[in-house]
Order: C-alpha cells, then structure tokens, then sequence
C-alpha cells in the first residue's frame, strides 16, 4: 500500500543478545522478551514499519558517516562504484527497496540513473530530507522547488510486497540489507520484482550472510562458537510489554535465496561475500574485523530477470 511521497523527479522521470541486524542494542526496558518464535507477515511488516519510524534518527546518526555519498552493500562496506554489481546505471531506471535515506539513491542519481528510493518506513524516508538539505538551511525541506530538490530523487513509502509501479517499469532493482530480512514471505518480494523489471533486468539484493544465524550475535570470541542450527529458520522476534511484536527477523539459508529467485522467474548471475576490509578496524553491530576474518558476513544475490 502507498503511504506518500516526498519529492517529485526534476525531469524525466540477531540477537538473543538483543544485537539485530541494525547494530542496535536493545534496551531490556523497551521490550518484554526477545526469543524465536513464529512472527505472520502482517505483524512483521507492522512491527518493521513502526520499529524504524521509531529508530530513523539514532541510526542515522549511528551509520550515517559509513554510508553518505555512496552505495555501500553491508558492513564491509564494500562500494559499489568498486565492485559494479548493478552494471552500468547511466540512462537506466533503477527502483532502490528498502532504501532508509536514500543515500544510495542519491549516489545513483549522481551517476546520471533516474532512481527512486522507496521504504516501508516513512519515518527514514523523512530522514532523508533533514539530512540531506544543504546546510544553512534547516528549515527547508527537500521538496520540489527546495534549493536541494534537484539533488534527491523522488522517494515512496510503500510496501516492498506490493510495489505500486506498472508492469515493466524499471531496468534495474536492488536493495541493500533492506525489506528481505524483516519478511515473513520473501516470495512476494521476488515476484513484485520480477513484475516491476524489464525482460533481462537486475536484481540485486544483500542480506546478512545466512551462516551467521547458527553464530551468537557477537562482536568478540563468542560470536565464533555455533550455537544454533543453520537450518532452523523460526524468526527471531521481540514483544513489547503488551506480548505484540515490535521487532522480527526471518532466517533463510542460502538455498532457500536461490530457490526463491529461480521460482520468480531470475538466472543467479552471482554470489558475492565481501571479505572484511584490513582497512576496517571498527565493527558495526556483531560485524567486527574478528569475525570478518574468518566468517562471512554478508551475501550479496546479482540475479536478471529471464
């Protein structure tokens, strides 16, 4: 469902730690339990929803630096104007899912694509305007005629499960860490991709590398011992005071990526797993140069529509 939309196009167009895939810690005060358990997929998108309206500021403030001006595809930070997993951009129509403020939409923008970032969370998609305003002039805001409004592009709050665009309507489609994790049928995602994008498109997407869910979420030595089985994919979910889920992630194994994407109708072109950078010395969340080293962290599915 379309929330709203800020901006216009100029032209044209886990965690028993309470450690989740966002690098926050929770508070004990601000949930009743933490714990895998079943979570549907309407109290998933609902709790994803509210969760980063509710956190868009402290993350930004948390990650903003690692990601502004640019397309990083996870804590590695591995660039995309390095590692060139969308293929060229210029001229081509790129939808970005999951996009929080936009920053990689931005960068694409400035690659001379017509990109659109969307979000399931308002909240983020507001973030972008406060962030990404030129200075001097805090109370503006980014919306068409704005002095920064030619340098956003247009972004929609929506649903990645029922994205509000014609058939056919985009060369490329991608999603950092976003919306996939936090849904309880990916297969929908997959398919309202594969609808959006043109015969031969590309979509790309990153997720927590699926072998991390058997490893403690942990930063140091203790995120190194298996504690859990790979193949147990009940979701990790919190509950508020009230028993109602305020925050859920869903588990897949690598397999289950690949079956989802062939179901929908995609050829696997690759299956990146960024090596921590030497460079790297500070962790993000249970991402840390320890386990960087010796586990994957991420995985990156570079997949086009057949």
């Amino acid at each position: 469902m379309v929330t709203d939309v800020l901006g216009a196009p100029s032209s044209g167009t886990h965690l028993m730690s309470g450690v989740r895939l966002d690098g926050a810690v929770t508070s004990s005060a601000d949930l009743r339990s933490a714990g895998y358990r079943d979570a549907g997929a309407q109290e998933s998108v609902r709790a994803g929803r509210e969760w980063w309206d509710a956190n868009a500021a402290e993350y930004h403030h948390e990650h903003g630096a690692d990601l502004a001006g640019r397309l990083v595809w996870g804590p590695e930070l591995l660039d995309e104007a390095a590692a060139g997993l969308l293929g060229p951009v210029a001229g081509k129509d790129v939808l970005e899912i999951g996009a929080g403020t936009a920053d990689s939409s931005i960068w694409l923008h400035g690659q001379g694509a017509r990109a659109l970032a969307t979000d399931l969370s308002i909240g983020m998609l507001q973030r972008a305007t406060v962030v990404h305003q030129p200075r001097g002039t805090e109370g503006a805001t980014c919306e068409s005629g704005s002095p920064s409004a030619a340098s956003l592009p247009p972004r929609l709050a929506c649903d990645a499960r029922v994205l509000p665009f014609a058939d056919a309507s985009f060369d490329i489609v991608f999603t950092a860490y976003g919306a996939l994790p936090f849904v309880a049928d990916p297969e929908r995602v997959h398919a309202e991709v594969a609808r959006v994008l043109r015969p031969g498109g590309r979509w790309v997407f990153s997720v927590t590398h699926p072998v991390r869910w058997a490893f403690p979420d942990d930063a140091g030595e203790g995120g190194l011992t298996v504690r859990r089985s790979y193949f147990d994919r009940t979701p990790y979910v919190e509950t508020d005071e009230r028993g109602t889920v305020s925050y859920s992630e869903h588990h897949r194994t690598v397999g289950d990526r690949v079956r989802e994407l062939a179901a929908a109708g995609f050829r696997l072109v690759d299956l990146v797993e960024p090596e921590w950078p030497a460079e790297v010395s500070r962790a993000w969340g249970s991402w840390s140069p320890l386990r960087g080293r010796l586990i994957p962290g991420t995985a990156i599915f570079v997949s086009q529509k057949l």
